[in-house]
């Protein structure tokens, strides 16, 4: 293909100045590995007769108007499946609320974690000084990459419309990290609004086929010193690694970006996921992965909501483990326990359920494991401490209450834990701290307890999105050892009308181990 000299210089010095209009504004994100693939837009000079780009070229640069469209608003889950007040955030600033969403948070409990990813998505008034921009709209989707949650992150970026600039740099790396980069560089052609940085365009040329324009644009890139050395000596060995088989392997960089991610494994030198942060394991799910990656992968993922579980147990379920221990193990016992479940052996299930249970348990993975098998479980007629569990699980499921109602206990804890999943402790809690604390938070009564604590003026000043995110995390700390925060934090919940929310949590803070 041809390649006209001039255009790619041209666009190497919009990129430049585009790379400095950045470099002299905020940072783009909290997330600190995004890929460096887009520069912040320029206007292109007026020219007398536009040019024609030739296939494989930069296109001309131009801005979209945001006035009519308020991305700080933007969601995916409105009020009537959500059952969140539309006025949630709107009595809050957008730096307080994108403070409490990105601070440095331990690992809350699944419920308050599906919560939180509830909040992100939901579609409610935007914080009272949100300027329409997409800051706080920036602030969710970054909790969303930070959880690993890519689908619900892409989510939002496509309900916003039109890309700005920062929403496509998020976009393109969740194409990279979910192994749809030919997509994401056919997206990033077809961008009016969005200038390519040189990594980025050299490499979607390369994905394209068009080697010739993709090495002309690493030479310009290289003699305008537009390109770090490590960039340098990546490039080149992606454009042509023949030259480089009897080379030493790169070393590893320190920040892997998606699109560093994405070069090494094209040059024959991948990077393990093991040790980067949460959403680079989605990489790992690809069909060319190892069978015993991707399942270190998707249990990493699911163990945060971030897969589904049946995504999982297919991985799980692909075939025969021809090794013990570890996964192994893990595979084994679910193989196990789905035939005996197919054949309904009560017998045998007494038998392969606790081994599956304790298996998985090591993992964190007793939720996901509860929300796939707890409704059949209760379906199955076990007597003992088979059926203790087999209920145990159930409580841990979607139907919770369903599970409770139809129960009759064994055991005082069987009481105590169906008066929780009612809404009601009905019976004397455990004689233990935790479950005290719990038991304040549904008291007999049915009723809800006054607020007390830091975030009863929030509520009352209608500020509910500071005291929904403030209680996730006093109970999440309170599982370390706060009780007061544990009681204070779930009725706070149930005051924001997030019932639901709150007895998950109190029914898994007594089920699981999770003391941090």
């Amino acid at each position: 293909m041809a390649t006209d000299h001039k255009t790619i210089l041209a666009a190497a010095l919009l990129l430049i100045a585009a790379g400095q209009a950045q470099a002299e504004g905020t940072p783009l994100s909290a997330i600190d590995w995004l890929s460096d693939t887009v520069a912040r837009p320029v206007i292109a000079p007026p020219v007398a007769e536009p040019p024609t780009s030739p296939p494989g070229e930069i296109e001309a640069i131009t801005t979209t108007p945001l006035a009519d469209r308020n991305l700080d608003a933007v969601g995916v889950l409105p009020p009537q499946v959500t059952g969140i007040d539309r006025r949630f955030w709107a009595r809050s600033s957008v730096a307080t609320l994108g403070q409490m969403i990105q601070g440095d948070h331990p690992e809350p409990l699944p419920a308050l974690r599906d919560l939180m990813q509830i909040l992100m998505l939901a579609e409610i008034d935007a914080p009272a000084d949100a300027d329409g921009t997409g800051t706080f709209l920036l602030a969710r989707i970054d909790k969303l990459l930070e959880m690993g949650a890519l689908d619900a992150a892409a989510a939002l970026v496509d309900a916003a419309g039109d890309p700005t600039p920062d929403l496509f740099r998020r976009a393109f790396d969740i194409a990279l990290l979910l192994g749809t980069e030919d997509a994401a560089c056919a997206d990033l052609r077809a961008a009016p609004g969005i200038a390519p940085t040189f990594a980025a365009r050299i490499f979607c040329l390369a994905r394209g086929g068009d080697w010739q324009a993709a090495e002309l644009t690493l030479r310009t890139a290289q003699a305008l010193g537009q390109i770090t050395a490590a960039e340098d000596a990546l490039l080149e060995r992606f454009l042509a690694p023949e030259l480089f088989e009897d080379a030493d392997p790169l070393p590893v960089p320190e920040r892997i970006s998606p699109l560093v991610l994405r070069i090494h494994e094209a040059i024959g030198e991948p990077v393990s996921s093991t040790s980067l942060p949460l959403a680079f394991a989605h990489g790992d799910l690809t069909p060319a992965t190892g069978w015993k990656a991707r399942l270190e992968a998707a249990e990493r993922l699911a163990r945060v909501g971030a897969i589904t579980p049946g995504e999982l147990l297919e991985i799980y379920a692909e075939r025969t483990p021809a090794a013990s221990g570890g996964v192994w193990t893990r595979v084994s016992a679910v193989q196990r326990f789905e035939t005996d479940l197919a054949t309904g052996n009560a017998a045998a299930l007494a038998s392969s359920l606790p081994r599956v249970w304790a298996a998985l348990s090591e993992m964190e993975l007793e939720v996901p494991f509860a929300e796939t098998y707890g409704a059949a479980l209760s379906r199955v007629p076990m007597e003992g401490e088979a059926g203790q569990l087999a209920f145990r699980i159930a409580l841990l499921a979607p139907g919770y209450e369903v599970a409770a109602i139809g129960r009759t206990p064994e055991t005082e804890m069987e009481t105590f834990l169906i008066g929780l999943a009612r809404g009601a402790v009905t019976a004397p809690p455990p004689p233990d701290g935790l479950a005290r604390a719990i038991a304040l938070a549904f008291p007999a009564s049915g009723a809800i307890p006054p607020l007390t604590g830091p975030a009863e003026p929030l509520v009352k000043a209608g500020r509910m999105g500071e005291a929904a995110l403030a209680a996730i995390d006093r109970v999440t700390h309170g599982a370390m050892g706060d009780r007061r925060g544990v009681t204070d934090g779930l009725v706070v919940l149930r005051h924001l009308g997030l019932e639901a929310p709150a007895r998950k949590a109190a029914l898994q803070l007594m089920l699981l181990e999770r003391d941090g």
